[in-house]
């Protein structure tokens, strides 16, 4: 965006009428901006898996069963019924998964507890670089008890 402006500037400049003013100069970082190479996509593949109510009412993730290899990301995103969120249960996840889930999950709300989701379309990512491999159960804290459960599981 920045290298965008910067060309529209020096295009203004150049366009600018016959007076005798010096062309105006481009802000300082928008050079730098010219440098910065572009973002590289993460290795693996990114995995969505949907928040939401069904028409009969029930609080669900879709799927609710996960197949993804290590290095791999899981994209949840909250389409309707939310705030939703991602929680897993420590006795559900692999050994010297607690601590890689707590190092990983940004802006969690606690011990292995995804932020929450209001707002439809929200969503919330983990990336699986380096996971330990097996089944991990999760659910959803404010609908854990209206069923709102679901696993992935980890292979190489």
């Amino acid at each position: 965006m920045r290298l965008v402006l910067a060309a529209l500037a020096l295009v203004g400049a150049a366009c600018g009428g016959g007076g005798d003013e010096a062309p105006a100069t481009p802000a300082a970082d928008t050079t730098a901006a010219a440098v910065v190479a572009p973002a590289t996509a993460p290795a693996g593949t990114l995995h969505e898996v949907q928040m939401l109510v069904t028409p009969d009412g029930q609080y669900v993730y879709q799927p609710a069963t996960l197949f993804i290899k290590v290095g791999d990301r899981v994209r949840w995103v909250n389409v309707s019924g939310g705030p939703h969120n991602v929680a897993f249960h420590q006795s559900g996840i692999p050994g010297g998964a607690k601590d890689f889930l707590n190092a990983t999950m940004a802006g969690r709300m606690g011990d292995l507890i995804g932020k929450l989701l209001f707002e439809p379309n929200a969503a919330y990512e983990i990336s699986f670089v380096g996971a330990p491999v097996g089944t991990y159960e999760y659910f959803c804290t404010p609908h854990e008890m209206l069923g709102m459960n679901a696993q992935l599981t980890v292979s190489r």
